[in-house]
């Protein structure tokens, strides 16, 4: 009876034990860098925003095979630009042991955006969620003043509004913005109370200089929110011939990879631009076509053109391209 009470008693207890969730990771800032449980984080990431042939609205139908090429790839980071309301898709993201960017939009028609000021509902609903990274506040706003009545300085100041409501209610996650390019003194001085500075950066292969230009003006974390190439050729130059060339995309994501793993002192890593190809972006939507348009785009390896579908380091199909080999060379030989 007693032997019974005892492994009735154990069985109990190591039940317990499976079910009671697990701390969550610690994710703060000091100085430069960002802390998961006070180890610096490198952001080995991809920015992912999977929408199905013909169709143009994300889809999570075919998350489990790209959790898999992402961790071969050596991911751990995934930005999107909008909202994951799907809590299976954040488990899933934990339980694979990568970390997500989620980011907010200003204008989304009250969907957890900035101008409805929804945006705090999302991170109230899942600020406990152990997928989380930080929060990110816009995309390269910067671009558009004509969103906001001509003057960029009413964006920075609803962006640094948004991150105070952040800060009030969520004290475990740093808040950040995707900036367009090096933020400028305006910037700087009205967004204050933003903790990590991402930056959509295409300037060719050789982003490394901005790394330096931020350390002049800044001792806050940063990384590239945006970096990379598309696999198509406008035309033929630096010996990249013309039309779909994914050794152009190879080479360039080589050298920008290079570039920040040289600086990792000053960048935290980089969300290269972007997992899958993305159909919608220009013409007809159950087709790849050339073309499509990007604000400041005449920095984009090595034809100086967006070809907007082609950016994917996995085609739709999630056939990976040259530049998928490149990422999981240079990404599994990070350690983080």
């Amino acid at each position: 009876m007693v032997v019974r009470y005892i492994f009735l008693l154990v069985f109990v207890t190591s039940t317990l034990s499976c079910i009671q969730k697990s701390e969550n990771d610690i994710v703060r800032i000091n100085n430069r860098q960002v802390l998961v449980n006070e180890v610096p984080y490198v952001i080995k990431g991809i920015c992912y925003n999977p929408v199905p042939i013909g169709t143009g609205k994300r889809d999570f139908g075919r998350l489990d095979e790209d959790l898999d090429l992402m961790k071969k790839a050596g991911i751990n980071t995934i930005r999107v630009y909008a909202p994951i309301e799907e809590k299976w898709v954040l488990d899933k993201i934990d339980a694979a042991g990568l970390k997500v960017i989620i980011g907010f939009g200003y204008n989304q028609a009250g969907y957890y955006d900035i101008l409805s000021g929804s945006f705090i509902n999302y991170v109230n609903k899942f600020k406990q969620h152990n997928a989380i990274l930080f929060w990110e506040l816009g995309n390269e706003y910067n671009y558009h003043p004509e969103w906001f009545n001509g003057e960029i300085s009413n964006w920075y100041q609803a962006l640094n509004l948004a991150a105070c409501m952040i800060h009030e209610n969520d004290a475990a996650h740093p808040v950040s913005t995707a900036h367009g390019e090096l933020p400028d003194s305006l910037a700087l001085a009205q967004c204050p109370d933003i903790d990590v500075w991402g930056m959509n950066v295409y300037r060719w292969d050789v982003p490394a200089p901005i790394f330096e230009e931020w350390q002049a003006i800044s001792q806050k974390p940063m990384y590239l929110s945006e970096a990379g190439a598309d696999s198509y050729m406008t035309i033929a130059k630096d010996g990249y011939e013309q039309g779909p060339n994914q050794q152009a995309q190879a080479d360039a994501t080589r050298q920008i990879l290079e570039d920040v793993m040289m600086h990792s002192n000053i960048c935290s890593g980089v969300t290269l631009f972007a997992f899958n190809d993305e159909w919608w972006k220009a013409g007809d939507n159950n087709s790849l076509d050339p073309g499509g348009f990007a604000p400041e785009s005449s920095g984009v390896p090595y034809d100086g053109t967006a070809n907007e579908e082609y950016w994917g380091i996995v085609d739709i199909n999630r056939q990976p391209k040259a530049a998928y080999h490149v990422v999981a060379e240079m990404y599994v030989s990070i350690d983080n």
